[in-house]
């Protein structure tokens, strides 16, 4: 399909689908669906900017909030949920199951051309790419690679990146990201689908969905209140991320990097995680952040949660206000002749210390 259709989100939002073949990983036909967000023409300020999007692992796109902010600071927004997850899955097919992170870029690079063809120049030479949790680790290794190709990311028409609370190490015991590393990357390699961790932990899902404890409204059978199981061989390909991106990467681009002052882990719900990180641990957001390259701001959100732009307020407001600084900052700045910036200028600006982590 290569037309613009309803959406699930009803009005002022419409989807795509991204025919992708056969799948790397022997599941059959697969498909990649990228939303747009379509409102009535003077609602919003003319688009100067476009913006793309992904979300993390049990997730898809459902943020119509962070759309019209987007879209408020002039920018058309899109939004990709990736091949298996949310829109795109199909029966048979093993939810967000993949065992490379570099097959994305297939859909990723798609979506790009589709903006760009949309927008046309202008618009369409001046993208920010967004992504939250594995999204955020998924982002900068294909902007690493897109940096390295003749052209670089600037040739795409990409000019900054997003990243909202991006999954840069193995939260746990230092065993887990020395030996059993070691074992998920066996383990991985033999029975990519064996599952490594059961769908139980439902606390944070339970604390965002409105029939629950929170506010928000998404479908639970594409964000289940306790995830989708991991699998070795989808775990062995972020464990592979994770080793590249602590190599030091460069994407080429300026970006803002959003996260929780705080992380309080609870595999079930209780108050307290309403207000913290309670999926990754973000002293390790902190130290590998440097890891992306090129300019890094790094804004840790006090009382946020582990998706910055679902937290309660004042939170919410206080990370949509660095959203719009970063994206004002970006609109002011001319792009940057090649070649870029020293990809391995270590993160600055904003980072402070923060309240002890529990």
């Amino acid at each position: 399909m290569t037309t613009w259709t309803a959406d699930i989100l009803g009005e002022d939002f419409e989807q795509r689908t991204i025919e992708l073949g056969t799948d790397p990983d022997g599941e059959g036909e697969i498909v990649a669906t990228l939303v747009r967000h379509a409102p009535p023409e003077g609602r919003f300020p003319a688009a100067h900017s476009a913006a793309l999007y992904v979300h993390g692992y049990s997730d898809y796109f459902f943020q119509r909030h962070l759309a019209e902010a987007f879209a408020a600071a002039g920018h058309a927004f899109y939004a990709l949920d990736l091949r298996k997850c949310g829109r795109s899955q199909r029966p048979g097919l093993t939810p967000h199951f993949v065992t490379d992170l570099a097959v994305y870029d297939e859909e990723l690079g798609a979506s790009i051309d589709i903006i760009r063809g949309e927008l046309g120049p202008g618009p369409g030479d001046r993208i920010v790419v967004s992504a939250h949790s594995t999204g955020g680790l998924i982002l900068p290794l294909w902007l690493d690679r897109l940096e390295q190709s003749e052209g670089g990311t600037s040739s795409r028409g990409i000019i900054g990146m997003v990243l909202n609370s991006p999954w840069f190490d193995m939260q746990g015991s230092w065993w887990l990201r020395s030996v059993g590393t070691a074992a998920i990357d066996a383990v991985g390699r033999v029975q990519p689908l064996r599952i490594a961790q059961d769908a139980k932990f439902d606390g944070y899902g339970s604390s965002l969905h409105r029939d629950r404890h929170g506010q928000w409204d998404f479908d639970t059978t594409w964000k289940p209140y306790g995830g989708y199981a991991a699998r070795f061989g989808w775990l062995r390909a972020v464990r592979r991320g994770h080793l590249q991106l602590h190599r030091g990467l460069d994407t080429g681009v300026p970006s803002l990097i959003l996260r929780s002052d705080r992380t309080w882990f609870s595999p079930h719900y209780q108050p307290e995680i309403d207000n913290v990180d309670c999926v990754l641990d973000v002293r390790q957001i902190a130290k590998w952040s440097g890891c992306v390259g090129n300019r890094v701001s790094v804004v840790p959100i006090e009382g946020a949660r582990h998706d910055v732009f679902l937290s309660n307020e004042p939170a919410l407001s206080e990370a949509m206000l660095e959203l719009g600084v970063f994206l004002d900052w970006l609109a002011g700045r001319e792009a940057p002749a090649r070649p870029a910036m020293d990809g391995t200028a270590a993160a600055g600006g904003r980072e402070t210390s923060d309240a002890p982590v529990r």
